[in-house]
């Protein structure tokens, strides 16, 4: 896999190129708009691209992209902006990570970038990674063997994150039409299993008093 990264700061595009290499990718660099325009080409499987360049503005230039070609994009920035965030997204971008970040939060939403260009659905969230086709389960790089209702109810949990979710609405989620013989207890019970083999990546799963669980960052 070949990654773009089009940075103007000399140290944060060099530790970029060096992680990115270590994890096996290949990697294309530029510090500007201009040498991205020479050195990007269709062969390219992702950009990493930073907003504010020296030589203009780093949407501007994706719009330029895309064009002639639909690469997916992962925009850095340090204007932690709503604005810039929306105008990245309406064009096309994959996601939009704010400076300083942790290389290893980068790594695992280039990863999850490149898995759904190759059209395997995949969910994150925190360290949490769900390969929701191959049905596997990751909190940071450890792999969680998880029983079959503990899957089903975290792929129900990371598809719906920020939502609010009832008892109800899991037991009928996980049992169906024999919901209503399940006893509320059994999802606490669930959820407690889960929650220990996740581990600290756990955190992302809330109890909402009196109502239900919430996943989210």
């Amino acid at each position: 896999m070949v990654i773009g990264i089009i940075e103007d700061d000399r140290l944060l595009r060099k530790a970029l190129d060096t992680d990115l290499k270590k994890q096996g990718y290949t990697t294309v660099l530029a510090g500007s708009g201009k040498e991205a325009a020479e050195n990007i080409n269709k062969n390219v499987d992702l950009l990493i691209i930073d907003i504010g360049l020296p030589d203009g503005d780093g949407i501007n230039l994706y719009k330029e992209f895309q064009k002639n070609m639909k690469i997916p994009a992962i925009f850095l920035t340090a204007r932690d902006e709503e604005k810039d965030m929306l105008e990245a997204f309406d064009m096309g971008a994959e996601d939009y990570v704010v400076k300083p970040f942790s290389m290893k939060v980068l790594r695992k939403r280039i990863e999850v970038v490149l898995k759904r260009k190759s059209g395997e659905r995949v969910f994150t969230c925190g360290d949490i990674m769900v390969y929701s086709d191959r049905k596997q389960v990751f909190a940071g790089k450890d792999e969680i063997c998880l029983t079959a209702r503990e899957y089903q109810l975290l792929e129900y949990f990371i598809i719906n994150q920020n939502q609010v979710l009832t008892k109800e609405m899991i037991l009928e989620n996980l049992w169906g039409l024999d919901s209503e013989f399940i006893e509320e207890n059994t999802i606490s019970v669930i959820i407690s299993r889960l929650k220990k083999k996740l581990g600290t990546a756990s955190e992302v799963i809330r109890n909402v008093f009196g109502v239900g669980y919430r996943m989210g960052e």
